[in-house]
C-alpha cells in the first residue's frame, strides 16, 4: 500500500498538468464534442479536484461520496446538453489519462513496484466504474425532471 500511495502523491503533485492536459484530450476527441457548451474552466476545475484528491477519493471516500459526486456531475452534463455518450467517454478519458500517466512514470525495475501501480490501477478502475454509473444515474434523473417539468407546463396550458 505504501508504494500505491506513493504513485498517488505523484499523480495528486502533477494534478494541474494532467487536468490541462486531459481538457485538451476531451476537447480535441470526436467522441466529446457536445464538452462545447461545458465550460473549460469547469470541466478543468471538475478533474483538477480529483486528481489533486485521488489519494482521498481512492482510499478513504466511501461509495456515496463517488456516487453524489458523479450523480452531480451526470445532472449538470444533462442540463448543458452533453449527450450521455459523451458524458460516459470523457470519464472513460479521465481514467486512461490517469493510466498513462501512471505507466509513463513508474519505475518497473522492481517487483514491489510492479504490485502497487497494478494495485493503483485496479482502485483506478473501481472508482471509474462506480463514477461511470453513478454520472448516469444522474443523467437519467435530470432528463426525467426535465420531462416530467415540460409535462406539467403542458397540462397548466
Amino acid at each position: 500500500m505504501i508504494i500505491t500511495y506513493r504513485f498517488v502523491r505523484l499523480i495528486e503533485d502533477h494534478s494541474d498538468a494532467l487536468a490541462s492536459g486531459l481538457l485538451k484530450k476531451v476537447r480535441q476527441s470526436p467522441h466529446c464534442a457536445g464538452f462545447d457548451k461545458v465550460p473549460p474552466e469547469e470541466l478543468k476545475q471538475r478533474v483538477y479536484e480529483i486528481y489533486c484528491h485521488l489519494g482521498e477519493w481512492l482510499l478513504h471516500k466511501n461509495e456515496n461520496d463517488i456516487e453524489q459526486r458523479y450523480m452531480h456531475i451526470g445532472r449538470r452534463r444533462a442540463q448543458q446538453g452533453v449527450p450521455l455518450s459523451q458524458v460516459i467517454w470523457a470519464i472513460i478519458l479521465t481514467k486512461h489519462n490517469l493510466w498513462e500517466f501512471v505507466l509513463d512514470e513508474a519505475y518497473p525495475d522492481r517487483p514491489v513496484e510492479i504490485l502497487g501501480k497494478q494495485e493503483l490501477l485496479q482502485l483506478l478502475d473501481q472508482f471509474f466504474d462506480r463514477a461511470v454509473h453513478a454520472a448516469a444515474l444522474g443523467y437519467e434523473q435530470a432528463e426525467a425532471s426535465a420531462k416530467a417539468e415540460k409535462h406539467s407546463e403542458m397540462v397548466r396550458s
